[in-house]
């Protein structure tokens, strides 16, 4: 069996504020394989971005274990963490023009990264508009960045984070601060990279519309994986494509689960839940005060 590209286990990130510590990551769990295309989404403050800051080699975690391509992310040196960011992992900025050089253009933006790692000139400029020309943007080439308008930097910041062809390729917000239309084109161009190179993808996001442009989506809680939702497509009886979408309650390996918002709302599940083993289920209820038999509130798990 193939080893994950992305392993986290039980990882935990603690933070000190003025003297008050921050949990922000509580034991998560999460596993990538190589060449997915991974969404991960959660409200503010539920610890997403510090795992995309943990993966891409701009933060350290505090306990747990965690890799990527190989490469264990507690033991690395200041000069192995330079190395990772520069070949291993690459990375999008949500700000368009963050990842770019203003006084360059777009085929020298590309090209930088290749030249610091020492690549010849004919690679660099051959890599260049290769890259360039599947994101939609070979018109680009000679224009710098504030001659692009915020999708044609965003597609040239991911031309340049795959430069040197890093394993995995790490998204923060990419379209966070682009319109629907032009993000849906940056997110083409995410699955472009995805498909066409071959790089394992992950994309830290809050907008809803990511569904329709990844397989597979991870929610976080309070600081742990809670759901998934997996797609795939199928051919119905008449020829037509159909996507269907199923999510799935993420079991860790101290087989603790996260009920869904909705589920503990409807049902009005509070402190303490009961909990029964069926043949093919767990019946999971809220237990009532001197009635512990009533299961009219059960939840198939």
């Amino acid at each position: 069996m193939t080893a994950p590209t992305i392993a986290c286990d039980n990882l935990v990130r603690i933070y000190q504020t003025e003297g008050i510590e921050v949990i922000a990551l509580q034991g998560l769990d999460l596993y990538v394989d190589s060449g997915e295309l991974v969404a991960i989404v959660g409200a503010s403050g539920s610890g997403k971005s510090t795992l995309l800051n943990i993966l891409s080699g701009n933060d350290e975690p505090t306990a747990g274990r965690v890799t990527v391509a190989g490469h264990d992310l507690l033991e690395m040196s200041a000069r192995d963490r330079v190395r990772y960011r520069r070949d291993v992992a690459g990375f999008i900025w949500q700000q368009t023009a963050r990842g770019l050089m203003p006084f360059l253009t777009a085929a020298e933006n590309v090209t930088l990264p290749l030249l610091l790692a020492g690549a010849g000139r004919r690679e660099r400029r051959t890599r260049a508009g290769e890259l360039l020309e599947l994101l939609g943007i070979g018109y680009c080439r000679d224009r710098r960045p504030s001659e692009m308008s915020g999708g044609e930097q965003q597609r040239c910041a991911i031309a340049v984070a795959v430069a040197n062809r890093p394993e995995v390729l790490f998204a923060d917000e990419p379209t966070g601060e682009l319109d629907s239309a032009t993000a849906t084109e940056v997110f083409g161009a995410l699955r472009s990279t995805n498909a066409e190179l071959g790089t394992t993808v992950v994309i830290v996001t809050h907008d809803p519309a990511v569904a329709e442009h990844v397989d597979r989506t991870v929610a976080i809680r309070d600081g742990r994986t809670s759901s998934e939702v997996l797609r795939r497509t199928e051919i119905t009886a008449d020829g037509h494509e159909r996507v269907i979408a199923e999510e799935y309650a993420v079991l860790d390996r101290a087989g603790r689960v996260q009920l869904p918002r909705d589920f503990v709302t409807t049902l009005g599940l509070r402190e303490r839940v009961r909990l029964e083993l069926e043949p093919d289920h767990v019946g999971v209820w809220q237990a009532q005060t001197g009635n512990s038999g009533n299961r009219d509130e059960e939840v198939d798990e």
